[in-house]
């Protein structure tokens, strides 16, 4: 009997003190919005390639794939943006805060994952490929026209790596489990335990 299929994503994170600051930053818009389903900071990162239901035979390929593809990547500096709505703010039914990333790192990140991933059954993505943290999700489509400045962001942070994750829903959500986590720039892909 076949294990079950895992769902799975990669994704690279975000340092938690940036993560309290965009909590700030937006506590005062959730009475503006009461039908939003709001992200918890804990399940907030920036997605680069969403693999969905996969045979657990494959985890060593998809592995080896991210370890070459984080081995050619040097570690960059990102900071945070403005808030932007998907798929745009007349719209909207994704609420979400950008990322600066003058060098590109994420771009070539999400790209890569595609190209490599793909000759083993993963679909490519089929939209442009925009760096950015899900902050709320609308049942019901919003017009967002005027969304209001955050405040200035904290310093920049470097970006070291990214990660393997599994999903596991719920009746209380999503809850995610990190597998491996990839360092750029030649380090060895590490296990979940280890340190980033």
């Amino acid at each position: 009997m076949s294990s079950p299929n895992l769902r799975l994503f990669l994704a690279a994170p975000v340092p938690e003190g940036q993560l309290a600051w965009v909590a700030e930053q937006t506590e005062a818009l959730g009475p503006l919005w009461p039908g939003a389903r709001w992200v918890p900071t804990e399940n907030q990162h920036v997605t680069l390639k969403f693999l969905g239901s996969t045979a657990p035979d494959l985890l060593d390929a998809v592995a080896a794939r991210c370890r070459q593809i984080a081995t050619a990547h040097a570690p960059s500096t990102l900071r945070l943006s403005d808030l932007g709505a998907f798929p745009n703010p007349r719209r909207a039914r994704v609420l979400w805060v950008g990322l600066d990333d003058p060098a590109g790192l994420l771009a070539s990140l999400a790209a890569a994952l595609d190209g490599s991933l793909k000759p083993l059954g993963f679909a490519s993505e089929g939209r442009t490929f925009t760096p950015h943290l899900t902050l709320a999700r609308f049942k019901t489509p919003l017009r967002l026209n005027d969304l209001p400045p955050l405040g200035d962001p904290p310093a920049a942070f470097r970006l070291g790596g990214f990660d393997l994750w599994r999903s596991h829903l719920g009746r209380a959500g999503a809850r995610y489990e990190r597998l491996v986590h990839f360092a750029l720039g030649g380090a060895r892909a590490a296990p979940a335990g280890a340190s980033p």
